[in-house]
């Protein structure tokens, strides 16, 4: 079976959208209970990561710091301008896998699956992959 996608579409060049609600929709629509799930960016200046939703200033440090230590108009030699976001998804990773149990996403009590723009605003595609537990 080929991977479901979700479309994201991101306003700022760096930001963090939760999408762990969405992907919970797809495993309802698709009846998948109990297994493992990968979360795939396909973009060389986007990721995912798993981190804290309880508090929104969690998102903001972890953006303003990579943005500190990966600044974007540093002495780069990519012509697209953009080596910044290419380093920050590289850093951050272009994938995650969780346990599905039940068709719920089995996280941490303040944990949320978050979408990583560096190079935005774009539209994006995020990939899932299901494999269902023998």
């Amino acid at each position: 079976m080929a991977p479901l996608a979700l479309t994201v579409n991101t306003a700022s060049r760096n930001e963090m959208i939760d999408i762990t609600s969405r992907i919970e929709q797809v495993l309802r629509e698709n009846n998948f209970k109990d297994g493992i799930l990968t979360v795939f960016v396909p973009h060389t200046t986007a990721a995912v990561t798993i981190n804290e939703n309880a508090d929104p200033s969690v998102k903001r440090d972890i953006l303003t710091y990579l943005s500190k230590l990966i600044p974007q108009n540093e002495d780069f030699r990519h012509l697209e301008g953009n080596s910044d976001s290419h380093i920050k998804s590289t850093i951050v990773s272009p994938s995650i896998t969780v346990i599905v149990e039940k068709g719920r996403i089995v996280l941490g009590t303040w944990q949320s699956i978050f979408f990583c723009e560096f190079d935005g605003p774009r539209t994006r595609k995020v990939y899932l992959k299901f494999i269902k537990e023998c």
